[in-house]
């Protein structure tokens, strides 16, 4: 119906009228305007809008699988229980445990070996740390193996089921990390298979670590709390240099390496790797940051030098200060998620990066 003489349309706070005229032609400006408008408008890069929808189906799939029926046969034939049973031996046959009682690693003998080793009555800061690493792994490994074999049990009657038992069960058949673990294992939001993928590359650097002696080049995203590993190596400096620890940081820089070959030890500070680089990409010939490609979320960075200095002696310049989260939910919960600061090179102001939502993970969900 057509509306003729005074006409009026409300829009946000303002009114508009017309004498004489019709409501049609109100309507199709409306129409005209965008409903939606694209990253760009804000300030962003494009990619943005591919993340979240990518999060959004992430989201609805992680939904739809836990929806599954609870009785299924696989195209193997096989039932849910004769799967999870398979899944349950598989995971089992993987973890690296010496006994029930010890784990992997007896820490008393490892405690022992480090004394040797330094000849000395005491242990540097970083091996506190791989110290404290190894008994966070030893539980998380107990845990493991004993609930796996008790879901083995419960699977052929010899003992009940248990609602935390269930719960493990339905977690492996739908490929997801289950709750039981995810308490004593790093942040991660990985499914269950990369997620073992990434629990056994631990064991190996922790095995070198004790083996060889602390790696040249760190891999953060294998430590437990890379947090403590950080402060342990300002300890370290501030112990060698005779620097007040309270009065010491660190700061990085982006090196040209992405392999350990040719780098050597460093007296103090570290090499580390496995960094994650997200709201924009990096020019490895130039070493600053620059801004994404299109379709390219996430990249990895080189490996990055930790160096340890006295804080009224650090003076950065053209630098973003760049937030290193352990997962890409960048939470930060009662100090824990945000692990440190980098140091990134940008021919950009800070407030471009700070728009763009750049930070650093040292865990992709994938």
């Amino acid at each position: 119906m057509i509306v003729k003489n005074l006409a009026f349309l409300e829009w946000g706070s303002n009114t508009y009228y017309q004498n004489g005229g019709d409501i049609e032609n109100y309507a199709g400006m409306v129409e005209s305007l965008p409903l939606t408008n694209s990253p760009a408008v804000f300030g962003l890069h494009a990619n943005a809008e591919i993340g979240y929808f990518a999060n959004a189906v992430k989201e609805m799939w992680l939904n739809l699988i836990s929806l599954q029926p609870r009785r299924v046969a696989t195209g193997e034939g096989l039932s849910k229980e004769d799967y999870i049973a398979s899944t349950a031996r598989e995971v089992n046959n993987k973890i690296p445990i010496a006994s029930m009682d010890v784990g992997s690693y007896d820490l008393i003998q490892i405690r022992a070996l480090l004394l040797k080793r330094n000849n000395s009555d005491n242990i540097s800061p970083c091996q506190v740390v791989l110290l404290q690493e190894l008994e966070r792994w030893n539980g998380l490994l107990k845990k493991m193996a004993s609930s796996l074999q008790d879901l083995q049990r419960a699977l052929i009657g010899e003992i009940g089921m248990s609602d935390e038992l269930d719960s493990l069960g339905d977690n492996l058949y739908n490929g997801f990390l289950p709750n039981m673990w995810r308490r004593l294992a790093p942040a991660t939001d990985k499914p269950l298979g990369s997620w073992m993928s990434h629990y056994l590359n631990r064991y190996d650097q922790y095995k070198n670590w004790i083996n060889n002696g602390e790696p040249v080049v760190m891999w953060l995203s294998g430590l437990h709390i890379p947090g403590s590993y950080l402060s342990a190596l300002v300890q370290t400096a501030c112990r060698i240099r005779a620097w007040p620890l309270d009065k010491s940081t660190l700061y990085t820089c982006v090196t040209k390496y992405t392999s350990s070959e040719g780098l050597l030890p460093l007296e103090t500070g570290c090499f580390v790797t496995g960094m994650y680089l997200e709201g924009a990409s990096w020019n490895f010939e130039a070493s600053v940051l620059r801004p994404q490609d299109p379709k390219v979320l996430v990249v990895e960075l080189p490996i990055m030098q930790i160096i340890p200095i006295e804080a009224s002696k650090l003076k950065l310049h053209n630098t973003f200060r760049t937030p290193v989260y352990v997962t890409q939910q960048r939470r930060n919960a009662m100090g824990v998620g945000l692990v440190f600061e980098a140091d990134l090179a940008t021919t950009e102001h800070s407030s471009h990066w700070v728009l763009q939502g750049v930070c650093i993970v040292l865990n992709v969900d994938t």
